[in-house]
């Protein structure tokens, strides 16, 4: 006899339920798409403990008659799907049949059902039917999964917090809203209402409950057409952007998306109007033929291929360019160029500026006055007889045994970025930003440490700042985190935030921008701590005010920063790992001039 034997049917499901229900999430997303496919204009979701003890959605759908109501627990079981060419025009967000068998096969479900006519209830564990009988008659589908996982225990343990499970949740709702503005939909988590839209049917009152009505108005909508696509919705304007490109919202015939060529095209779309490093927020419809199509990649479903790629490409690319263009002209045609050669202005850079080792010189209501760095450059090794040899970069050297600062006499300045410096033994560039960034850093790593000193700064009218509800539900949680870095965030409202204080020694002129990226590093970082929050605060801020490339300094503003730097705990690179200091010994300059041939 052979080895090789069929599975029985509650195993397979159990195995295909590894592929569609990863968390609560997954379930909601299978259910609520079969709700919209159903027709339905209104769709509740009531959720237990983020979903784990229970989750429950309610529609005002088609329904299904008796015969249907338990048919649909049956594996690849569909009324979407009648030939093999179906496949390639999917107008329907369900179609694989699978979902249903999936969920009822690791959890307790219970089914209330109605066509119109007549009612059907239907209870299975664990893949099981455990009772079927005539239901009530109110049109539409309220299905309920309690005990997810309740039979495959292991599965719990790669489940998260309660609030990382909700926060996915809320997102995967906050999408469907957008992409179905003419259904209203409702989620409530313990008995609250975390989510509720109108179903007017205007995208721009669901932006406005989701994202706060602030950054609804400086959303605004794009549209553009070729032979096989058509794109429509909003984008933000360039000072309303986020950390991440997870606020660039895709939708492919009504289809909640993952394309990472398009979320590419649409950042290509804004370039030379955002700051670095930095995404707007973006929702997008893509209309088109389903034959151009192929959303069976995935059990998932989120995942596409698309054909005549490039011709839509172009389409959004110029519709948004065109779109952000029209709407701020300024940035472009009026960007100063940088001085290359020759100053055109002296200022006294210590005017502006500090030492480590007496912050109480700090005057910071002057910092305003110095240019800032807008991009970090990466060295590149244009002579390829440059080596980096740590902590001093040599110029074909060997690393020194004890390696300390050198003493330097300044002798100018390169293209308003690098100093010249000389030594007994050779010469030396150092970077003057990069040298500025790390007494800066040393000197802000210290004082956000010490956040329970009384150096504050009250405002006569808080900060206010305005995110989605589930990035208010993280945040909420990471209140005292915050804290401990110096963004004494308060809550006002369910999903807004303001700040009545701020630390004394934060960049003048950039305090809410300090304290936005902070926010924005605690959204996108799901594991940080005080630690690394602080430390990358102090990076943060080190790079804000630091004196600009292209900037020409006097020589005693020279003098001074090396000074400074000589001080430092650590000179020689920046906090970024950046190299500070470029040393050319003077054997090696006079082997390359052949002075020496050895």
């Amino acid at each position: 006899m052979g080895i090789i034997q069929l599975m029985d049917e509650p195993l397979s499901n159990k195995i295909a339920a590894g592929e569609v229900v990863e968390r609560p999430t997954s379930v909601v997303k299978e259910l609520v798409e079969n709700a919209i496919d159903a027709g339905s204009t209104a769709i509740e979701v009531l959720l237990v403990e983020a979903g784990l003890t229970s989750i429950q959605i309610v529609d005002n759908g088609a329904g299904m008659d008796a015969d249907d109501a338990l048919l649909s627990f049956s594996r690849h079981a569909t009324s979407k799907i009648a030939n093999e060419h179906d496949l390639f025009r999917i107008r329907t967000l369900g179609f694989r049949g699978e979902a249903l068998a999936s969920i009822a096969s690791v959890s307790k479900v219970t089914l209330h059902t109605s066509n119109g006519e007549n009612g059907t209830f239907v209870h299975m564990e664990g893949g099981r039917l455990i009772e079927q009988r005539v239901g009530s008659l109110r049109k539409g589908t309220d299905i309920k999964i309690d005990q997810l996982f309740f039979n495959t225990p292991a599965r719990l343990k790669y489940m998260k917090t309660l609030q990382t499970e909700l926060g996915h949740t809320i997102d995967l709702l906050n999408r469907f809203a957008l992409s179905y503005p003419e259904i209203s939909f409702k989620l409530l988590h313990d008995e609250r209402v975390i989510l509720q839209t109108s179903g007017s049917g205007e995208i721009k009152r669901v932006l406005a409950d989701i994202y706060g009505v602030a950054i609804a108005k400086k959303m605004i909508p794009f549209e553009g057409e070729s032979h096989d696509y058509k794109v429509s919705g909003f984008a933000s304007l360039p000072e309303i952007t986020r950390a991440n490109k997870n606020y660039i919202s895709l939708f492919v015939n009504g289809r909640w998306v993952k394309h990472y060529a398009i979320v590419n095209t649409v950042y290509r779309a804004y370039h030379t109007f955002l700051p670095l490093e930095r995404q707007p927020i973006v929702v997008m419809n893509i209309k088109g033929d389903p034959y151009l199509t192929d959303v069976n990649v995935h059990p998932s479903k989120q995942q596409i291929r698309l054909s005549k790629e490039k011709e839509l490409m172009d389409l959004i690319y110029e519709t948004i360019q065109r779109t952000i263009s029209a709407v701020v002209r300024a940035p472009i045609i009026d960007k100063p160029k940088p001085v290359k050669h020759a100053p055109t202005k002296q200022m006294d850079f210590w005017k502006s500026s500090f030492t480590v080792q007496e912050p109480k010189e700090v005057r910071t209501e002057e910092w305003s006055e110095l240019p800032v760095e807008q991009e970090e450059v990466p060295v590149q090794d244009e002579v390829s007889f440059v080596e980096k040899l740590p902590p001093v970069i040599e110029h074909v050297g060997k690393q020194e045994e004890s390696p300390q600062f050198p003493e330097l006499e300044v002798v100018g300045q390169i293209h308003g970025t690098y100093i010249v410096a000389q030594s007994n033994d050779g010469f030396y560039l150092i970077d003057q930003h990069a040298a500025q960034e790390r007494i800066k850093y040393e000197y802000f790593r210290e004082k956000v440490g010490d956040i329970d000193s009384n150096e504050r700064q009250s405002l006569l009218l808080p900060l206010t700042f305005h995110y989605s509800r589930d990035e208010a539900l993280r945040l909420k949680s990471q209140l005292p985190t915050l804290s401990d870095s110096g963004v004494f965030l308060e809550e006002f409202g369910d999903t807004s935030f303001i700040v009545r204080e701020y630390p004394t020694w934060f960049p003048k002129g950039f305090e809410h921008e300090v304290i936005e990226d902070l926010i924005e590093q605690v959204l996108t970082d799901r594991k940080v701590d005080v630690k690394k929050l602080r430390e990358d605060a102090a990076i943060m801020m080190s790079c804000k005010r630091s004196i600009k490339a292209n900037h020409f300094l006097q020589k005693h503003d020279m003098e001074r920063l090396l000074a400074d730097l000589k001080k430092a705990e650590q000179p020689f690179t920046c906090p970024h790992g950046r190299p500070v200091i470029i040393h050319f010994r003077t054997y090696d300059v006079e082997k390359m001039f052949k002075r020496v041939m050895n």
